[in-house]
């Protein structure tokens, strides 16, 4: 089968300088494309590159997001460890300890001396779930460190210093006085 520019030869509607002229800017363009670092622009190829580009970065956002899930519940794995292990007896539940929990009173019952450990910031409030440990200070700390929600905070432990020139010094008010 015959070239197109061979059908418009034999037509008559171009002459032989014509169809020479047209094959001399063809190799050109050729030679030029070939010889450019950029080539001809394949659309196809860019596309599917693109593509293949936010693929890549959608997974490594997935895997991002799975690698933190998986720290997360690490963490959690540790507090419930440290909790179950360090946890304190509450002793025979004599006395109710209130404390808040966002915005809800809690209580629990707990022992004199258990209170006095409270009160003097010797042991803290652990969430556990749906429940509440008591754990001492210094594991309170080491689950601080990894989830601060996980320790109820409480009021400071109160230093009673005896002031000099105070006239009721003598009188000590017990800590076990309830209204």
């Amino acid at each position: 089968m015959a070239s197109l520019q061979d059908q418009l030869l034999k037509a008559g509607l171009i002459d032989k300088k014509q169809a020479k002229q047209v094959n001399k800017e063809k190799r050109k363009q050729d030679n030029v494309a070939r010889r450019s670092a950029d080539g001809p622009v394949d659309e196809v190829k860019v596309q599917a590159e693109l593509t293949r580009q936010q693929k890549v970065e959608r997974d490594r956002e997935l895997n991002r997001k799975r690698d933190e899930e998986l720290q997360q519940k690490a963490v959690a794995a540790q507090i419930r460890q440290l909790i179950e292990n360090h946890r304190q007896p509450k002793g025979d539940g004599e006395q109710e300890f209130h404390f808040t929990d966002s915005k809800f009173i809690k209580k629990i019952r707990v022992s004199g001396l258990v209170l006095q450990q409270i009160n003097r910031g010797q042991l803290v409030v652990a969430r556990l779930g749906d429940n509440y440990e008591l754990v001492p200070k210094v594991v309170a700390d080491k689950i601080a460190q990894r989830d601060e929600k996980a320790i109820i905070p409480l009021a400071k432990p109160v230093e009673t210093s005896v002031d000099e020139d105070d006239p009721y010094k003598d009188y000590v008010i017990p800590d076990d006085l309830m209204w």
